[in-house]
């Protein structure tokens, strides 16, 4: 029987559904939290553009963009719940033994999230409530709050790649807690900021992603320019950052773990002169099938010679390690995020190329059809780097200390199965919401501003408040049936 095989016969029937269920609810939460972490800080640089230089389109546009920040975060507290319970639903074994030391986490993006919650209420109630400036500075403390979050899941989950900050008393319970090395584990720092530059970068691409597609279409007026320009400016300082980050990373997982590392690079035999595999897949007997293999290159990565000695699968017994196709999955993974990152660096440089040389956007059609993509590719690119992330550990849930199938349920296979399809349904009617919401309140802001440009009548752009109950528009407001009016700045997002 094959290895795999053989492993999977001695797992609980529980951690199929289990693990599925969790890894559906993760990846679809992960989709909102660039906007939750990095949106806050692209709105208020809008907002600061406005205000600084009196410029009503960038105050327009960060009063838009903090309604979306708004739904947003909505859907976020509902998924990020979701989550929490499956902590301790899914994996009793895991919080009931280690839940006091790495649990701190948790409650401290409880507090982030309670805090930012308050925060977006403010600053959406005091538009044209405050004073400019003091409105503007009661937003300031929301990309704060957004980065204590993630500071709070960031430790939780560092601590369970390189678990520090106890002992074990003679039962293999833990106890001297020490809270301070719970968090601040040797991989914290450069998970914590590789995560938090890649969720800026994020945030940009997609917003700026939907500008450029209206860009595409035909809609180039200063509403469109400035707002595709400043967030994927931001976003194309943040790339090549990520990508020293994304390279340091590396190096502390082949430091710190060794193992997931080997996985990450289909590593099979620990050796020197160790050669790079793009792509490929790992097979039983240790041999990779496919990809474009590159000699010397992993040691050469991993310790810049390619003397450097690199790990393998095999320096560890077959029960502490992924198996194959965990390490191929992990090995995908990790590959697709550094080519879309890599594709980012090129879209961002040839973005500088041109502002530095003419100061002025690109203009040519390819360069807004990469921006439309980079914002689809950049949420790949994350989920690829979870995806690198967790599958690699396995089969550890707290690295070196507790296995997967020790911390699952002891409910029923078949009741896991039924509760993922009801989460799944449940999901896509959110999203399908999400979704309805931001297009209903794009085509009032189209018919504000047709309003605006049909010689002056009606109320000017976003007269409302951005929530709460409108004013209903008069039948002439109204486009006609199959036609609409087609003015410059119609149409906007």
């Amino acid at each position: 029987m094959p290895t795999s095989l053989h492993l999977l016969a001695d797992v609980p029937a529980q951690l199929l559904p289990a693990r599925e269920l969790m890894a559906f609810t993760l990846a679809s939460h992960i989709i909102l939290v660039p906007l939750g972490v990095a949106f806050p800080l692209i709105t208020l640089v809008m907002h600061y553009r406005g205000l600084r230089r009196d410029d009503s389109t960038a105050l327009l546009l960060a009063r838009r963009w903090s309604a979306v920040m708004a739904v947003q975060f909505a859907l976020g507290i509902v998924t990020g719940t979701v989550l929490s319970f499956e902590f301790g639903l899914l994996w009793p074994g895991l919080m009931g033994r280690w839940g006091d030391v790495f649990g701190i986490g948790f409650g401290v993006e409880a507090w982030a999230f309670f805090l930012e919650a308050v925060l977006i209420a403010i600053y959406l109630y005091g538009w044209r409530r405050l004073k400019p400036r003091t409105h503007f500075l009661l937003g300031l403390p929301l990309p704060f709050a957004a980065l204590l979050g993630a500071f709070g899941i960031l430790a939780a989950n560092s601590w369970m790649n390189t678990p520090r900050g106890f002992s074990l008393d003679s039962g293999g319970d833990p106890v001297d807690v020490n809270v301070w090395k719970a968090i601040f584990t040797p991989m914290f720092g450069p998970q914590y900021w590789h995560f938090v530059v890649g969720m800026i970068l994020t945030a940009g691409f997609v917003v700026a992603g939907v500008y450029a597609t209206g860009w595409l279409r035909g809609r180039r007026d200063r509403y469109h320019r400035l707002g595709f320009a400043v967030p994927f400016t931001i976003a194309a300082v943040a790339a090549p950052v990520q990508f020293v980050l994304g390279d340091s990373i590396a190096r502390s997982v082949f430091h710190k773990q060794p193992v997931k590392f080997a996985a990450m690079e289909i590593v099979w035999k620990t050796d020197t002169r160790v050669p790079e595999y793009l792509f490929g897949r790992l097979q039983e007997d240790g041999t990779v099938k496919g990809g474009i293999k590159v000699p010397l290159l992993d040691s050469f990565l991993a310790g810049f010679s390619a003397d450097t000695e690199v790990v393998g699968l095999t320096s560890v017994p077959a029960d502490q390690r992924p198996t194959a196709t965990q390490a191929t999955i992990a090995h995908w993974a990790f590959d697709i995020m550094v080519l879309i990152g890599s594709a980012l660096v090129l879209l961002a440089l040839w973005y500088g190329f041109v502002w530095l040389r003419h100061r002025r956007l690109p203009a040519s059609p390819w360069f807004y059809r990469a921006a439309a993509c980079a914002g689809v590719g950049s949420v790949v690119a994350v989920e690829c780097g979870w995806i690198a992330t967790e599958v690699g550990r396995q089969p550890w849930i707290v690295y070196q200390n507790m296995r997967v199938a020790e911390a699952v349920t002891a409910t029923r296979s078949t009741s896991l199965w039924i509760m993922f399809g009801v989460v799944v349904l449940v999901y896509v009617l959110l999203f399908g919401s999400f979704l309805v919401i931001l297009l209903k309140m794009r085509t009032r802001w189209r018919l504000a501003d047709e309003q605006q440009a049909a010689a002056g009548t009606g109320h000017p752009p976003e007269h409302d408040l951005p929530y709460g109950p409108r004013a209903p528009l008069s039948p002439d407001d109204v486009p006609a049936a199959g036609g609409g009016v087609d003015r410059p700045g119609g149409d906007r997002p």
